[in-house]
């Protein structure tokens, strides 16, 4: 029997990572809750608004570029994003250059309900990652854990 099943799960990382991502994402679906968004909803309409909003050149992002800055599966995320469009959140349009490329727009009520959003995360967020001894280590440990490979 090795260490770590003697143990149990308290010493396996990845279970009670498990356990933590959990706890976190009640936290933040409750948070969200009033506002009428699921978090991948919330994620995928506050990537739209950060990134057509805080783009250099001004461009609107693409679909793609969206489910690439949230991490999401494409197909997952152009669902999300068509039922956020149904809502009148944000337009859906092609690309003027390339047809099968979806541009994306925030609308007012979008960019309204993103900001507010994420101000609610963000205090979901510190609530929970504050309970931390060391939120500061934590933060460095996520962002050391999360680079990809």
């Amino acid at each position: 029997m090795t260490a770590g099943v003697a143990a149990g799960p308290a010493a396996s990382p990845g279970f009670l990572l498990w356990r933590t991502t959990l706890s976190w994402q009640r936290s933040i679906t409750a948070a969200l809750r009033p506002l009428e968004l699921t978090h991948v909803q919330f994620v995928l309409l506050a990537s739209t608004w950060w990134l057509a909003t805080h783009d250099a050149d001004g461009g609107l992002p693409s679909q793609r570029q969206v489910a690439d800055h949230a991490a999401a599966d494409v197909m997952m995320s152009s669902q999300v994003l068509r039922a956020l469009e149904r809502r009148g959140l944000l337009t859906r349009g092609p690309d003027p250059a390339d047809a099968r490329v979806k541009r994306l727009d925030v609308t007012t009520a979008g960019a309204t309900l993103a900001q507010r959003a994420i101000a609610v995360v963000e205090a979901a967020d510190a609530a929970f990652f504050g309970r931390s001894a060391d939120p500061d280590r934590l933060l460095a440990v996520l962002r050391e854990l999360g680079e990809p490979d």
